[in-house]
């Protein structure tokens, strides 16, 4: 893996309301989403681990620094964001990677997102209860 790069990449990661502006470039290894912590950021562990798991899947822990701007949606999402706009900065520094990451999903764009809620009814497929007379 071509640890050197000459200058940053950045990509873009999206899920149900959430977007994830990723930053990568050569570095000790430091990543910062919105100016925290990922573990202060995503306040679980699980979502921590789902946000970094590209990472860990390349073993590039001590390679990159990682600059991550999350917005919209809630930590689920953004987490989800975060995933995908890692890994592809990762497949743009080597594309020979693309391979290891298909196969762990990290590349996929998860389509659900929410439905909108449809006129006379209460909710997107709830209805107002049917009486018969």
């Amino acid at each position: 893996m071509a640890t050197k790069l000459k200058k940053p990449i950045t990509t873009v990661g999206r899920r149900k309301k959430a977007t994830a502006r990723v930053r990568l470039q050569s570095g000790t290894g430091k990543i910062v989403v919105n100016h925290k912590d990922p573990s202060d950021y995503f306040k679980t562990e699980d979502f921590t681990r789902s946000a970094l798991s590209p990472i860990e899947t390349l073993e590039a822990k001590e390679k990159f620094d990682i600059s991550i701007n999350a917005n919209g949606g809630g930590l689920n999402g953004q987490a989800g964001a975060v995933r995908l706009g890692i890994a592809r900065a990762l497949e743009k520094v080597n594309p020979d990677d693309r391979k290891a990451l298909k196969k762990e999903g990290h590349l996929k764009r998860d389509p659900r997102s929410r439905e909108r809620k449809k006129s006379g009814q209460p909710g997107a497929r709830k209805r107002f209860q049917f009486s018969k007379r």
